[in-house]
């Protein structure tokens, strides 16, 4: 069976990667691109805001004194802070924002313990006119999309909020056809990834793949060992192989074969002269079971080969002697 020996990085950034991965056996392009792609929207682990609270505590509709925006309009900016935690928090976080006087605020001024940083500090929060503005925020960890309380109410002063804790912003897939030496009948996935810039692509494709090994170990309780062995996962290497004939990559045209012999060919399935020295390494008998295919047909063909200097005389009465 054919196995991907490793994942090509084409276009690796902060927010987004392309990804390919190949060969793959026909069919497991769709198959391996459907599964990561709901993985990574629907699993992976990140933080967000999941309340606020302004000064003495505000309910979500009132208007902020000394600010031009009203608790409805910052609610909006807040759910845009994109904060992430280094390690695994249990509990909830409390961030501080303190200001005070006339002048803008960004999420640059949002006080973090050393653990929590803020990647998009120059998100814009609201204007303030006169006073002070204080600002309690409640950071947490999770997975998926978390919605507030159900009545949208305040409860101690805090204001829930619709938490999207995935760092993952949008997956594309799509499947090539790959080529293996002569054969064409693999898959090649090409997979896109634009994070939040929390998580790289490279990490989100990683632990979606560990995601999906958690979910089929069951399926083979021997194997459970696996994930405590980063390198059981990987595939035996393969054989060094010499480097594919370029001749695959010249198509028969370049012979200018008669209609009849052309066509006789190309419904075989040959294409290329490398796919017909394959057919004459084999045999001339193996040129002659084609359809349509006779000794006249097959005398021409050797001809063309060694006008084009793909044969030459030697090799082609090396073949008719292998035949004998």
């Amino acid at each position: 069976m054919v196995l991907p020996r490793r994942v090509e990085s084409e276009v690796t950034e902060s927010e987004y990667g392309r990804f390919i991965i190949s060969p793959l056996e026909r069919g497991y392009g769709f198959t391996l691109g459907a599964s990561l792609k709901r993985v990574l929207l629907s699993s992976m682990n990140g933080a967000a805001v999941t309340g606020f609270r302004v000064n003495e505590g505000l309910p979500p509709y009132a208007q902020i004194p000394g600010v031009r925006e009203d608790m409805a309009r910052l609610m909006l900016q807040v759910k845009q802070i994109r904060p992430t935690i280094a390690g695994k928090a249990t509990e909830p976080i409390t961030l501080r924002l303190e200001h005070s006087g006339p002048g803008t605020v960004h999420a640059s001024e949002i006080i973090c313990p050393p653990n929590v940083r803020i990647l998009n500090p120059e998100l814009y929060l609201f204007t303030a006119e006169k006073g002070r503005v204080e600002i309690e925020l409640v950071v947490e960890q999770g997975g998926g999309y978390q919605s507030a309380e159900p009545d949208g109410e305040a409860f101690d002063g805090f204001v829930p909020l619709d938490a999207n804790f995935s760092p993952i912003s949008r997956v594309i897939y799509d499947v090539d056809a790959a080529r293996v030496r002569q054969k064409t009948n693999y898959d090649k996935l090409v997979l896109e990834i634009w994070t939040d810039g929390t998580l790289s692509p490279e990490q989100a494709l990683g632990s979606a793949s560990i995601v999906m090994i958690r979910y089929l170990l069951p399926f083979d309780p021997e194997s459970a060992g696996l994930l405590e062995d980063p390198d059981a996962f990987r595939p035996p290497p393969e054989p060094e192989v010499e480097d594919p004939n370029p001749l695959y990559d010249v198509p028969i045209e370049v012979l200018d074969l008669s209609t009849r012999v052309f066509n006789s060919l190309r419904r075989t399935g040959i294409t290329s002269v490398g796919d017909v020295i394959d057919m004459l390494e084999r045999g001339e008998d193996a040129m002659l079971a084609i359809r349509n295919f006779g000794q006249t047909s097959l005398d021409e063909l050797k001809e063309k080969l060694i006008e084009n200097g793909y044969m030459t005389d030697g090799e082609d009465e090396a073949n008719g002697e292998d035949e004998e």
